[in-house]
């Protein structure tokens, strides 16, 4: 089985540098709308995708976009949000976006996982509602390629967890753009990453 871990394209937080991962507001720009009906041509030799997307709207446009382009349909699901940042939630100052800073380092480098922001989520609570969802689909027996529409932030936390040739060590060398993936595959050793934003991996 193959999975593309897709990050959504440009949107209007990413512009205006606000931090927002709760509801569905701040869509994507025109860019990320042209992004999103270009990277389609990447799968156009994938008929049938099942494309799965976080509920957060430049997720689900990126996603609808590319049902449309690729004659699909799509499902929304809450397990590939990204997570959610609590009381730093809605700002933009550079306060801010340090604290965000710290608490991703906190957990990718030093391993401090029990940490959040208050209101907001642990790397625990990602990995908890992720990680189940990425087992059922891998359990289904379905060889049909799987397209995650989601976010950077998330994906840099899981994926070093569920891919067997990536860890935390090297995960702040790796690009993540947006409309950017992962191509993935289901070996008998697990899940291995085969490509990364454009990057071969060779092991």
């Amino acid at each position: 089985m193959k999975i593309f871990f897709v990050r959504h394209g440009e949107s209007e937080a990413n512009l205006l540098r606000v931090i927002s991962n709760r509801g569905r507001i701040h869509g994507l720009t025109n860019t990320g709308i042209e992004q999103a009906r270009q990277l389609a041509g990447h799968f156009r030799d994938f008929p049938d995708l099942r494309i799965f997307s976080s509920p957060l709207l430049r997720a689900i446009q990126t996603a609808q976009l590319l049902a449309g382009e690729l004659k699909t349909a799509m499902t929304i699901i809450d397990a590939l949000r990204e997570y959610d940042c609590g009381d730093l939630e809605g700002q933009s100052d550079q306060a801010a976006w340090d604290a965000h800073a710290a608490l991703r380092e906190a957990w990718l480098v030093r391993r401090e996982w029990h940490l959040r922001r208050p209101g907001g989520e642990n790397f625990f609570d990602i990995r908890d509602r992720f990680v189940p969802f990425l087992h059922e689909i891998l359990d289904e027996d379905d060889p049909r390629p799987i397209l995650m529409v989601g976010h950077g932030g998330t994906y840099m936390c899981i994926l070093p967890l569920v891919l067997n040739n990536i860890n935390f060590d090297e995960i702040y060398h790796l690009p993540f753009p947006n409309t950017g993936y992962v191509l993935a595959e289901s070996t008998p050793e697990g899940l291995v990453c085969k490509e990364w934003c454009g990057i071969t991996k060779d092991r």
